[in-house]
Formats: structure tokens, C-alpha cells, sequence
């Protein structure tokens, strides 16, 4: 049978593509960034290029977003994952495991790309505190975006359960986030 080796080579076929998703402030960055350290092949939907905001009434990318965002801009500007990107990583990712962490609101025109779909969920004061402590970027620090997060938060568990998500607690330790999250490829791999 086979396994989940650490360097993210599958050495016989399987699950090859796995999105690690959630509302801001889940953890989906930190959880790559443990991954990547555990020698997985993780990327970030939002450091790495996969993701933009685009003018949902026009379908334009917007080169440059205002910080802080005014108020009601994000009720017409929306973060969206590029197809061509996450098909180039199914390409690259055929001999191994590849982990790819982010949220966006057109998920749906990438779903049928993943082998494994992963939502990370927390309680809306652990949200709060994240999103206000946070040091990897400074979303959800502005009453406009805070709003959205806490909108979001309890419909996200709901919708992915719906979707056949694997749900995991993110207001555990990291290392227990990481495990759960490898655990959730091994056992759709037959448990290898």
C-alpha cells in the first residue's frame, strides 16, 4: 500500500492534491508553514501567487487594493483563486503530495481539482483574538474585514461539512492541527 513519506512523494498512485481552507484566521498560513518545516510540499494560496482580488461586477483583477479597505468594498471586491494555477500545481504535483492552503470565494470553480478538501474551523473568540494578534498579515485588523471574518466564521463548518470536508479543530496546538491534517490524507489513502 501506499504512503505519506515526509518529502511528499507518493510512491504508489492516490491523493495527490489536498486544500487546506478555513476562514481568516483558522491557521491555514501557520499550518502550511509546519508542513513545509515537516519537509511537505505545502503552498500558500495567498503568498504564492494563486489568489487576486477581482472586481466581481466587471470580473477585472484589481492590482491595487486599498489598506485599509472603505467601507463596503469588500461587498463588491472578492479574493478568487486562479484555475490555470492550481491546474499547473495538479501537473507538478502527479508523483507527490501537494498541499495547497487558502480560501476563496470561487473555491467551487477549483473544487474538482482536489483529491482532499480540509477546513479548518475555530470559536468566534479564539477568531477574534487571532485576527487581532496576528503578524502574517494584517487582515481582519480593520472593522470592515473583523466583520467579514466573524460573518463567515459559523457558516464555514456548515458548508464544508455539507461539501464532504474533512473538519478539523484549529484551536488546538499546531502540531495537532499538522497531525490531524496528515492523518486526514492517510485514512482516505487506506490508512497507509
Amino acid at each position: 500500500m501506499a504512503s505519506l513519506a515526509r518529502d511528499g512523494h507518493v510512491y504508489a498512485g492516490g491523493v495527490t492534491l489536498v486544500w487546506v481552507t478555513g476562514n481568516s484566521g483558522t491557521g491555514k498560513s501557520t499550518v502550511c508553514g509546519a508542513l513545509r518545516e515537516r519537509g511537505y510540499f505545502a503552498l500558500d494560496a495567498d503568498e504564492d501567487g494563486f489568489s487576486r482580488w477581482i472586481d466581481r461586477a466587471k470580473g477585472e483583477v484589481v492590482m491595487d487594493p486599498p489598506y485599509p479597505v472603505p467601507e463596503g468594498w469588500l461587498d463588491r471586491y472578492g479574493w478568487a483563486i486562479v484555475r490555470e494555477r492550481v491546474e499547473n500545481l495538479v501537473e507538478e504535483s502527479r508523483f507527490r503530495i501537494a498541499f495547497l492552503c487558502g480560501s476563496a470565494e470561487n473555491e467551487t470553480d477549483v473544487r474538482d481539482l482536489f483529491d482532499l478538501i480540509v477546513c479548518l474551523v475555530i470559536n468566534e473568540d479564539t477568531l477574534r483574538h487571532r485576527l487581532a494578534t496576528r503578524t502574517t498579515n494584517a487582515f481582519g485588523q480593520h472593522p470592515e474585514e473583523l466583520a467579514a471574518a466573524l460573518k463567515w466564521n459559523p457558516r464555514m463548518r456548515a458548508i464544508y461539512e455539507s461539501r464532504g470536508a474533512t473538519i478539523i479543530d484549529a484551536s488546538k496546538p499546531v502540531t495537532e492541527v499538522v497531525e490531524s491534517v496528515i492523518d486526514a490524507v492517510q485514512q482516505l489513502r487506506g490508512g497507509a
